[in-house]
């Protein structure tokens, strides 16, 4: 039998984020940065609960959007195995790669500049969202400016 992936999920109580998703979303994650492979299993939701203190059905009903979404599949009596992965981002997220260490040295400039988490995590979703906008002529590596376009848009 396949032993446990060496995922532990975190549950943020305060985050206004349904404990359910915050299970999916840190599942996705670990696909696309490649710690979840084809045939890992996932924690048992026994597993889980012990870690989290949360109740079984929530873990239950994560893995089962999950199964619905193509990602996981539930063995009877085996556990839930991981079918597939998400994205490209396993290379980009080596410890010796040169993205990862760009943005971890970026990341200890805006902590040393006083931001916090939560103002880091706001201006890397701007960065992020204007840079992949579908419509966006703009190249990645360009300055970030905010998008003035939408604001007129709320007074009419």
């Amino acid at each position: 039998m396949a032993e446990s992936a060496a995922v532990e999920f975190r549950i943020d109580r305060r985050s206004g984020v349904a404990t359910y998703l915050q299970i999916v979303q840190q599942t996705k994650q670990a696909l696309r940065l490649g710690v979840l492979e084809p045939g890992d299993r996932l924690p048992t939701a026994r597993e889980v609960v012990e870690a989290t203190a949360i109740n079984p059905n929530t873990v239950l009903k994560a893995y089962r959007e999950l199964e619905r979404e193509g990602l996981v599949e539930a063995r009877r009596g085996l556990g839930t195995f991981v079918r597939r992965t998400l994205g490209t981002a396993a290379e980009a997220s080596a410890s010796d790669s040169p993205l990862r260490t760009e943005l971890a040295d970026w990341a200890r400039r805006a902590r040393s500049a006083g931001l916090e988490k939560d103002d880091v995590s706001a201006l890397f979703t701007a960065v992020l969202d204007s840079t992949y906008q579908p419509d966006s002529r703009q190249k990645p590596d360009s300055t970030y400016q905010p998008d003035s376009r939408h604001r007129g848009d709320q007074d009419r």
